[in-house]
């Protein structure tokens, strides 16, 4: 009796973790890879990608609508920052709206010659306040016919927008991803395992010790305190001090992860190579395997506490459902 009654616990507490949700395809009409999403609502949202590929839905996904941005540079991340205000970054272009995504604008962040013989590349951006943004990347060259990465860069406005100035980093390395707690905390990660970490506002930035020389893809952090890396290789890290010091979770997935997304202190997902979506119901400590229903490398995430959206190579796109 006692041996049944444990069972059923054990699995009523499995359904509490396995069963909890799950992952489906939906049509996105594009074979582009895509890398971003951003939804404002459950019904409401963007996919972006390779090519300027743009598009909107107001159903939930079930159907998109293309928006011709006159760019072919592949777009790297759409961010709101409330329901009308949304930017995207794409090469060394960025793009606004400010009708909730019905009409954009291009708007030029930067100066011919700023970057003497370079040319930037903006990868992510975020802003921490209405007026306070960021936009991170790298500045490139072009060397025997590859495009050669010569420098980080940083960039910030505090005006909403209207204009924009590079900030220096402690680094010379691509950086891919940013985020903030407010607008005194924020932390940058990019390649050779760089964490980059400013307590004043964006003032100033110092390096912070990863403990890897992995790339680091994207950064999510929950509070002052909690926060999380993931990157190549399988890489997933946390730090429960604000980065001051970096802990590695270790897993038996070894694939390249992409983005990490927590929707609350305790429950939190990972998308990245070969279809792999992760998650944690228990704050980083552990990882479980989701069924996503393929294969393709997964670039985008989104995630609600009750819905979310991940999208990947060859125009994938998936929704959860809880």
């Amino acid at each position: 009796m006692l041996a049944r009654a444990f069972s059923i616990i054990l699995l009523i507490s499995l359904w509490g973790v396995v069963g909890f949700g799950q992952w489906s395809a939906l049509p996105s009409g594009v074979t582009n890879d895509l890398v971003a999403v951003f939804f404002t609502s459950p019904d409401r949202g963007w996919i972006a990608g390779d090519g300027g590929f743009l598009a909107s839905t107001a159903d939930g996904g079930r159907s998109w609508t293309p928006y011709d941005l006159g760019t072919t540079e592949d777009i790297n991340e759409i961010y709101f920052r409330n329901d009308n205000n949304g930017y995207l970054v794409a090469g060394r272009k960025m793009f606004v709206t400010q009708d909730a995504g019905r009409s954009w604008r291009e708007t030029r962040i930067f100066r011919q010659g700023d970057f003497g013989s370079g040319r930037p590349e903006f990868l992510s951006i975020r802003f921490s306040d209405k007026k306070r943004g960021y936009v991170v990347g790298s500045v490139l060259r072009t060397r025997a016919g590859e495009d050669v990465v010569t420098d980080s860069l940083l960039m910030r406005t505090e005006d909403g927008g209207e204009t924009w100035h590079r900030i220096p980093v402690p680094s010379k390395t691509e950086l891919f991803h940013l985020d903030f707690d407010g607008n005194s905390r924020g932390w940058i990660v990019g390649d050779n395992g760089v964490i980059l970490a400013s307590t004043d506002e964006g003032n100033t930035w110092t390096k912070q010790a990863s403990g890897t020389t992995m790339p680091l893809y994207n950064v999510d952090f929950r509070s002052a305190t909690e926060g999380y890396v993931v990157g190549k290789g399988g890489t997933i890290l946390m730090t429960q001090n604000g980065g001051l010091s970096w802990q590695p979770i270790r897993t038996q997935f070894k694939e390249t992860l992409m983005r990490v997304d927590f929707v609350d202190d305790k429950n939190g997902w990972i998308v990245g190579y070969n279809g792999d979506v992760l998650r944690s119901t228990d704050r980083g400590f552990t990882w479980f395997k989701q069924n996503s229903g393929t294969t393709n490398r997964l670039y985008g995430l989104f995630m609600d506490k009750k819905f979310g959206f991940a999208v990947g190579a060859k125009g994938t796109v998936l929704s959860y459902k809880k």
